[in-house]
């Protein structure tokens, strides 16, 4: 037969497999696809990004409601409100964001497929947090630079400070879109996880400070994961200090969002 090799031959040598990836490249792979998947959703994006720009702009623009009150009375108002704008970005992306996709990734069968992977259920849900802090961290970036533009001058001992309490409040309300993506179905999940977001807007302590509120109620917020990251980036980049408070209440509710998450949140419909 023409093709058939003499008799004899030897066999050329066959070309070795290449190793398998590094668990540290695959997990920074998928939090590429993931930061490029929460770029291109047009929906969260308005959310996450163009809404905050509005609040911003908005209320640096009017002189109600009176921002500078209780703590920060006598602050210029877009020193206190840059940070608030700042704490909704951080809402928006790691809470509502995260727990519209993971629904919707469970009822198409995504999170089943990749949890059998090399990369592994843990290495999918290290990638998912990479990815919010990356989107999260080009959010502070153009929201700061919009801030700027409007005056905001933030304290340079605060920049620390601040970013302890974005990881923090990130994870906490990471950990809390994976109870909610994690349990519900889809439908439920897209409509609840933006009715909270614009309940948390607009009474959560994220723009308007518990102090602003009345007596009867801001004892209330101020236990709110929304207001401890509003007061955490508002004593950090108005005073240049940790509160220590704002990061004790953003920790417990982490540990508390972690552990439910833990036990509830299923892989597939």
């Amino acid at each position: 037969m023409s093709g058939a090799a003499p008799s004899g031959a030897v066999p050329p040598p066959a070309t070795p497999a290449s190793p398998p990836a590094s668990p540290a490249r695959r997990v920074l792979a998928q939090a590429g696809f993931e930061t490029r998947g929460l770029l291109s959703h047009g929906e969260q994006l308005v959310v996450s990004l163009v809404l905050p720009l509005l609040a911003l702009v908005g209320l640096a623009l009017v002189p109600y409601p009176d921002l500078a009150s209780g703590p920060w009375a006598g602050q210029e108002r877009i020193d206190v409100l840059a940070p608030g704008v700042l704490a909704l970005a951080v809402m928006s992306t790691a809470f509502t964001g995260q727990a519209i996709l993971l629904a919707f990734e469970r009822r198409w069968g995504v999170l089943r497929l990749l949890g059998t992977t090399p990369l592994g259920r843990g290495g999918l849900l290290t990638a998912k947090a990479l990815s919010v802090l990356v989107v999260v961290a080009l959010q502070l970036v153009v929201l700061g630079a919009v801030a700027a533009v409007l005056g905001w001058r933030p304290a340079a001992a605060g920049l620390l400070p601040a970013l302890v309490v974005v990881v923090l409040g990130a994870a906490a309300f990471a950990l809390l879109a994976a109870t909610l993506g994690g349990t519900l179905r889809a439908e439920a999940v897209l409509a609840l996880a933006n009715l909270v977001w614009v309940l948390l807007a607009a009474g959560g302590g994220v723009l308007l400070p518990p102090s602003t509120m009345p007596d009867v109620v801001a004892p209330f917020v101020s236990w709110l994961p929304s207001a401890a990251l509003g007061d955490g980036l508002r004593a950090a980049l108005v005073d240049g200090r940790f509160a220590a408070g704002p990061l004790l209440v953003l920790l417990a509710w982490a540990l508390a969002a972690g552990l439910v998450a833990r036990r509830a949140l299923r892989w597939s419909d």
